[in-house]
């Protein structure tokens, strides 16, 4: 059973960044794609970002251009560099396999405020 582990979160303030880090227990290269979520409260959680083993990435509109995500394969790592953040970023983030999820891990706290 896979397991996922999000870090990196935190309390920043609007316009600064933070990298995030989900370590799977399995070889993220058995699964399709990966991806960051986020569930924001009262909302329904959605994906924010996804990459495909080759390398290939796709972003929701909104964080176009402030968000990158990367993998490791050798670290079965996923990493989320999210630069000029604002107060609608915050949320739990998540990390999983895409489109079909697997085990969701703790998620990590990001809270944009001044």
């Amino acid at each position: 059973q896979v397991h996922f582990v999000e870090s990196g979160g935190g309390l920043v303030q609007p316009g600064g960044s933070l990298r995030l880090s989900c370590a799977s227990s399995d070889n993220i290269r058995s699964f399709n794609n990966m991806g960051w979520f986020r569930q924001a409260p009262g909302k329904q959680r959605e994906r924010v970002a996804k990459i495909s083993p080759g390398g290939f990435t796709n972003y929701l509109d909104s964080v176009k251009g402030r968000f990158s995500i990367s993998r490791d394969d050798a670290k079965n790592t996923v990493y989320l560099q999210m630069n000029s953040l604002k107060p609608e970023d915050t949320a739990v983030y998540y990390c999983n396999s895409d489109p079909i999820p697997l085990n969701w891990g703790p998620g990590t706290q990001v809270t944009v405020s001044s």
